[in-house]
């Protein structure tokens, strides 16, 4: 989907740089070495070699938890505006469903006196442990820091498109709050919701194009 998307973009005129966070997909490193310290670096790093090459202030996209590292990046680097996927609002809550998979998983396969809870699993990370949750190793270094993660507004205020996939095509409640919040803090966002799979969540790779369009569509009038 973000390949689609940036090609369509790129179609638009657009300067893309899509980019691979360390210990993901063809970057540097392991998952389990990834840490949010590594990931904050690795936006800053790219904002800044677009703006060196483009004379202009970059727009930062992101999409879930990339929307949390996008609205962090912005309060200490100018940006040329916000495009949020589908955006985490708390950290902590999706730590703590993150977690919870973890363990479901142990209640099927382990007996009740081997079972390990969510408190258990926080309390292995506060000792500098790792834990491994479907398959992938999450260290303290960016457990703990993604805990504390809000999505707040950034003090300069800037131009925001907000899209969520949804099969009734509305914005969660809470999503609306939290859009109030940043329309109070000065930012004019555009939020919608679009039709579609939620292609992050499926096992084969599933294409969303209402989004695609929706999102090449607003950004045409930036």
């Amino acid at each position: 989907m973000a390949a689609l998307q940036s090609r369509a973009l790129a179609r638009q005129g657009w300067r893309v740089m899509q980019i691979d966070l360390f210990g993901c997909g063809d970057s540097a490193g392991e998952f389990g070495e990834s840490t949010w310290r590594a990931w904050r670096d690795d936006v800053s790093q790219a904002l800044r070699w677009l703006r060196e090459r483009s004379g202009t202030a970059p727009i930062l996209w992101g999409l879930r938890i990339g929307a949390l590292l996008a609205a962090e990046a912005a309060k200490d680097a100018e940006t040329g505006g916000l495009v949020f996927w589908q955006p985490v609002l708390s950290g902590k809550q999706f730590l703590q469903q993150f977690l919870r998979l973890k363990a479901a998983g142990e209640m099927v396969q382990q007996s009740d006196r081997e079972r390990t809870g969510t408190r258990a699993l926080r309390e292995q990370l506060g000792r500098g442990e790792a834990v491994e949750i479907a398959g992938y190793s999450v260290g303290p270094e960016l457990a703990i820091p993604l805990e504390g993660a809000e999505l707040e507004p950034p003090s300069a205020a800037s131009r925001v498109l907000w899209l969520e996939v949804a099969a009734s095509a509305e914005l969660s409640p809470a999503s609306r709050t939290r859009i109030e919040r940043w329309q109070a803090a000065g930012h004019r966002v555009d939020a919608r919701a679009v039709e579609g799979p939620q292609f992050w969540q499926t096992l084969n790779i599933t294409e969303a194009p209402a989004l695609v369009e929706a999102t090449s569509a607003a950004l045409g009038t930036w």
